[in-house]
């Protein structure tokens, strides 16, 4: 969430409502409009992330339809912003009506600051969250490998090092602290290789004893030990035309 602004647009026509709004958002950046238009204009030029958006605007602040359109428009314009309407205890289904157009939530009249900050700090965190998952999705788009999320320089260069190497046959070493994604580079590799039709097998060495590794690598025939009670194949030969993968061999 790196560079992320907290914008927050207040959209209201009494200026001391507006005025009180204002000091409850201390740590965002406040912008304020007073009618559709100002608020048509705040989006185009600052696209804020959350907006109060009073239902009641001029001409006809009695009347819910300005404030109505002004969403409709909005939600055009910045369908990500996140607009919380606020209208007054009589104008539920107003407000009701404004969520089923789009509105993230609403919030009924006299104003408790303390509540309405949860309300647009929660909004603000949904839409840094969802602007993150975007940024990452572009990443991906341009990540030559499948399930690969990157926009690392280093790692970008290790993705078009496996694209090279997987048209060989050549045995790759993948080294790095576990959890950095070694499997799925291998997984990746074996998706863009000509072996791509056959078995990715892979086995963590680590996870099996020094006494059993052989076997399970190698498989073993009937009878070759006590307890060997049918042929068993070795997870080289599951991984015959294939690729095999060796997890902690260090």
């Amino acid at each position: 969430m790196d560079g992320f602004i907290r914008k927050l647009l207040i959209v209201e026509d009494d200026p001391g409502l507006r005025s009180q709004l204002r000091w409850c958002f201390d740590g965002y950046e406040v912008l304020v409009a007073e009618d559709r238009e100002t608020a048509l204009n705040q989006v185009r030029r600052h696209a804020p992330p959350v907006m109060l958006l009073d239902l009641g605007l001029p001409p006809d602040p009695a009347n819910a339809s300005e404030g109505l359109l002004a969403l409709e428009q909005i939600r055009a314009l910045a369908p990500e912003t996140k607009v919380i309407v606020v209208t007054g205890n009589d104008e539920r289904e107003n407000a009701l009506r404004a969520v089923a157009m789009g509105a993230y939530d609403f919030y009924q009249k006299p104003v408790d600051a303390d509540v309405l900050r949860l309300l647009v700090d929660r909004a603000s965190n949904l839409y840094a969250l969802e602007r993150e998952n975007r940024e990452l999705l572009a990443c991906q788009m341009h990540t030559p490998l499948r399930g690969v999320i990157t926009g690392s320089a280093a790692m970008l260069k290790i993705c078009r090092n496996i694209e090279k190497i997987a048209p060989t046959n050549a045995n790759v070493l993948l080294l790095g602290e576990s959890g950095t994604g070694k499997e799925l580079l291998a997984r990746a590799l074996h998706e863009l290789s000509p072996r791509s039709r056959n078995s990715f097998v892979a086995i963590n060495c680590a996870a099996i004893p020094d006494a059993l590794l052989e076997s399970e690598l190698f498989g073993y025939e009937k009878g070759a030990f006590t307890g060997a009670a049918k042929q068993t194949r070795g997870k080289i030969e599951y991984a015959s035309g294939g690729t095999l993968m060796l997890d902690e061999v260090g």
